[in-house]
C-alpha cells in the first residue's frame, strides 16, 4: 500500500496544499513551527479518524474557518482508494471513501494502516499507563474491527456508569440499575481483554529478535500484558468494587486501568532500567509494530517519522533506517544532516516554510 497524495483545505496553517508522494522515501525538511508535522498529522487523521496529538476536530481547522478537508490519494493491490475528510468546527466529521459516505470509523480501517512515531514515543515505557493503552488501542483498531465494535462499547457503557454514579447522590433509588450496566461492562470487558492478551503475544513473537539485534545480543526483552482485571474475575472484581465506586463516585476495575510492562530479563525496565535501555525497547516496540502490521495484513504500513531521528543516536539510528528500506515513509526533520551521514536515500524532498511546501527534487 501506498499514500500517492494528499490535498488540505483550512487545516492548521495550510489554506490550501496539494502533495504527491514517491512509493518510497519522503523527506520534509524546515525549521521549527512551519508546518511539518502538520502534514503527518493530516495523515494520520485520514486513516485512523484521529490525531496522534489528541486533537479535537475543531483545532485542526484553519483559523478563522468554520470547516476543514482532507483528501488522501491511495493505492492498495494496485488499486485506487480516495479518502475525503470533512471537518467540522461544531458537527461530525464526515468521512467518505471513494465517494461514498460511511457512517462508522470500522469502515474506514483497514484500507490503509499508518505506523506513527514521534519523539514522544521514545518516552512511552516511562510514562503512565495511558500512553500505552492509547498504543494499544490505536494499532488494535486498525488492525481489528471487532476490536474496535467491544472497545467503542466499553467504553460507552463505562461512560453511562460512571454518569450514573455521580447522579446517585441525588438519586440513590437508581443503584439497582447498576446490575444491567456491570453486566454489559463486563461483557464487554471481557473482549478487550482477550483481544489486548493475543496482541501482546503477538508482539512479543516479534520483538524479541528485533531487541536483541538493537542491544548487539546482549538484552532479552518481553512484554507482559498487565491487566486490572483478569479474564475470569472481571465481572466480580465489577460487583467487589461497588461500594467503593459508589463512594468515589467512578469505575475503578476493568480493562480502562490495565497496562503493559516490559522486561529486561527479570528488571521491569520502567522502575528500574536506564533511559537508554528505556528509548531501545521504545524503538523496539515501534519495528516490532511494523513487522507486526506486515504479518497479518501481508503488506506494509506507512511510517510517519516525526522528527524522531535527532532524539537517537548513531546506532539507533542505523538500525531504524535499516528497517524501513522497503516501506514507504514520511520523515520530518530540521535538516539534512541525518540522511547525508546515514547515505540514506532520498526519493522525494520538500522543504517546509511558513505553511508552504516546495518539492525540491
Amino acid at each position: 500500500m501506498i499514500i500517492e497524495s494528499i490535498e488540505l483545505k483550512n487545516y492548521r496553517n495550510y489554506s490550501e496544499l496539494h502533495m504527491d508522494f514517491h512509493p518510497g522515501t519522503n523527506i520534509l525538511y524546515g525549521n521549527n513551527a512551519q508546518g511539518k508535522t502538520n502534514i503527518l498529522e493530516a495523515v494520520y487523521v485520514c486513516c485512523t479518524t484521529r490525531s496522534h496529538r489528541g486533537s479535537k476536530d475543531r483545532e485542526m481547522i484553519h483559523f478563522h474557518e468554520d470547516e476543514s478537508h482532507i483528501k488522501l490519494g491511495i493505492r492498495k493491490n494496485d488499486v485506487p482508494y480516495r479518502i475525503d475528510m470533512h471537518l467540522k468546527k461544531n458537527k461530525a466529521k464526515g468521512v467518505a471513501v471513494n465517494g461514498i459516505p460511511i457512517r462508522k470509523a470500522s469502515e474506514l480501517f483497514g484500507i490503509v494502516n499508518v505506523v506513527f512515531f514521534s519523539p514522544e514515543d521514545l518516552n512511552l515505557i516511562k510514562n503512565g499507563p495511558a500512553e500505552r493503552r492509547k498504543f494499544i488501542d490505536s494499532e488494535l483498531c486498525q488492525l481489528n474491527k471487532l476490536y474496535v465494535h467491544s472497545l467503542v462499547s466499553y467504553n460507552r457503557i463505562l461512560m453511562q456508569r460512571n454518569k450514573l454514579l455521580k447522579d446517585l447522590f441525588f438519586h440513590p433509588e437508581y443503584e439497582e440499575t447498576l446490575d444491567v450496566w456491570d453486566m454489559q461492562l463486563a461483557q464487554y470487558g471481557r473482549e478487550v481483554i482477550r483481544f489486548r492478551s493475543e496482541f501482546t503475544e503477538q508482539l512479543n513473537d516479534m520483538i524479541f529478535g528485533i531487541h536483541r539485534n538493537l542491544s548487539g545480543g546482549r538484552e532479552h526483552l518481553r512484554i507482559v500484558y498487565d491487566p486490572n482485571a483478569s479474564l475470569e474475575q472481571l465481572e466480580d472484581g465489577i460487583k467487589k468494587s461497588r461500594d467503593q465506586d459508589v463512594r468515589q463516585k467512578t469505575t475503578l476495575v476493568g480493562p480502562h486501568r490495565d497496562d503493559i510492562a516490559f522486561y529486561l530479563d527479570d528488571i521491569d525496565i520502567r522502575r528500574f532500567g536506564s533511559q537508554g535501555q528505556q528509548r531501545t525497547a521504545a524503538l523496539s516496540l515501534k519495528l516490532a509494530e511494523i513487522e507486526l502490521v506486515k504479518k497479518l495484513v501481508r503488506d506494509y504500513p506507512i511510517l510517519l517519522l516525526d522528527d524522531v531521528l535527532s532524539e537517537l543516536d548513531g546506532q539507533r539510528q542505523n538500525h531504524l533506517l535499516a528497517a524501513i528500506t522497503h516501506i514507504q515513509t514520511m520523515i520530518t526533520c530540521t535538516g539534512l544532516e541525518d540522511f547525508v551521514n546515514n547515505r540514506f536515500p532520498i526519493n522525494k524532498l520538500f522543504r517546509v516554510v511558513d505553511g508552504t511546501v516546495i518539492s525540491e527534487n
